[in-house]
């Protein structure tokens, strides 16, 4: 098949839906499909690119003439989808509201090419900007949505979210997110991370993603506060790219007197985001709202011990595996307990860990999830006449 993958900006640093776009890309390429991501030239990175061309996918980057808040406006891409899109037999759009996805919404109803709308936790108008969002809804959002095959979900939690949207489950599919396992293969040795950060306190708590409201950071903080007054030889991370929002997190780490108990490490590597994972008592994802999170399996997968708020998505598959602790959003002695336990207790959180890693070789291997994918593509592929 010729595979067609949307997407509105093409960089690691903008976390997990660009990380499935790249994965999905890079194993379907392998299994022999002709792949091309387009994207914008906003914040593109050219290595990035480069690694997936090396697999056979061809990226595209159309040039950004105006980003109004991430809606990247980028007209070239038009000439190139009257002209080109024909010769795909699915199109796989990520995320919802984009300019891109409208563009490409009305030239594959134009010349018929059935596509799949993956939202990545976007469909519903939460946290900011909700009347810019309603207003897209209204004009393309709706039809976007009601056009599309299939909508792809990772989670139950992302399966309400678009029946919020109106949308009937029947036309929802369940598909989680998957994991890259051979990066884990060879992991660091233990104390790089805590040596290259000068982290001198006996136990290492971090949290790792976008410093975003709905990642529960405030919580965490607030949380972390409570156990500060019981230990003094514990520290928390917090490791993610700055946003609008990491103000306000070094303002309540001030307000609370937190500054030499909490540090804020910034973005890193892949090197060093594994040596965080090796080198932690455990990871914290206290996430409202959200669909999956895979950094909590991938510090499983360094045999790291976690703690997850029941109100994300990665939350079921957590407890359905009974790979790690599970605490109502917002309940900040409960999380202050969990943290805890982990310190008393390690053992418990390394058998969890290890129950983990088992559950994600058995059903979160990328091969897994691209096979139930390709089998989801060819059902609606126009050359079997089967749409």
């Amino acid at each position: 098949m010729k595979i067609l993958h949307v997407i509105p900006y093409f960089t690691p640093k903008r976390g997990g839906d660009v990380n499935v776009c790249y994965h999905l890309c890079k194993h379907l390429a392998q299994r022999g499909h002709g792949v091309t991501i387009i994207t914008t030239d906003f914040e593109f990175d050219e290595k990035y690119a480069k690694s997936i061309e090396k697999e056979g996918v061809t990226v595209i980057p159309f040039h950004c003439e105006l980003n109004m808040g991430l809606f990247l406006f980028s007209p070239s891409i038009k000439s190139w989808a009257k002209e080109n899109i024909r010769n795909f037999d699915i199109i796989h759009m990520h995320d919802f509201r984009s300019y891109q996805n409208n563009i490409i919404h009305y030239y594959a109803i134009k010349y018929s090419i059935p596509y799949f709308l993956q939202a990545h936790g976007s469909s519903t108008r939460i946290i900011e900007k909700k009347m810019l969002k309603q207003l897209f809804d209204w004009v393309w959002g709706y039809k976007i949505l009601r056009d599309a095959h299939k909508l792809l979900a990772v989670s139950q939690v992302e399966v309400e979210q678009y029946k919020h949207m109106k949308i009937n489950e029947d036309k929802i599919i369940v598909i989680p997110n998957g994991i890259d396992i051979n990066v884990f293969k060879k992991l660091p040795n233990y104390g790089q991370f805590k040596k290259k950060y000068c982290i001198n306190e006996d136990y290492m708590f971090i949290f790792l993603g976008r410093i975003h409201k709905r990642k529960g950071i405030d919580f965490l903080i607030r949380s972390f506060s409570k156990l500060i007054k019981e230990r003094k030889d514990i520290v928390l991370l917090i490791i993610g790219p700055p946003s609008r929002y990491s103000k306000k997190v070094e303002n309540l780490i001030k307000s609370l007197n937190l500054t030499n108990k909490i540090k804020i490490i910034g973005y890193v590597d892949e090197k060093d985001k594994l040596s965080s994972y090796v080198d932690a008592d455990a990871l914290i994802y206290p996430a409202i709202f959200e669909i999956f999170g895979l950094v909590p399996f991938e510090a499983i997968m360094c045999g790291t011990p976690v703690i997850v708020t029941d109100d994300c998505g990665c939350g079921q598959l957590v407890r359905d595996a009974n790979c790690g602790y599970i605490v109502k959003y917002g309940n900040m002695d409960s999380l202050k307990e969990k943290m805890k336990l982990i310190i008393q207790n390690p053992e418990e959180g390394k058998m969890m860990s290890k129950r983990g890693e088992n559950y994600i070789k058995e059903n979160l291997t990328w091969n897994n999830v691209v096979r139930k994918i390709e089998k989801i593509y060819e059902g609606c592929n126009r050359k079997t006449g089967s749409i």
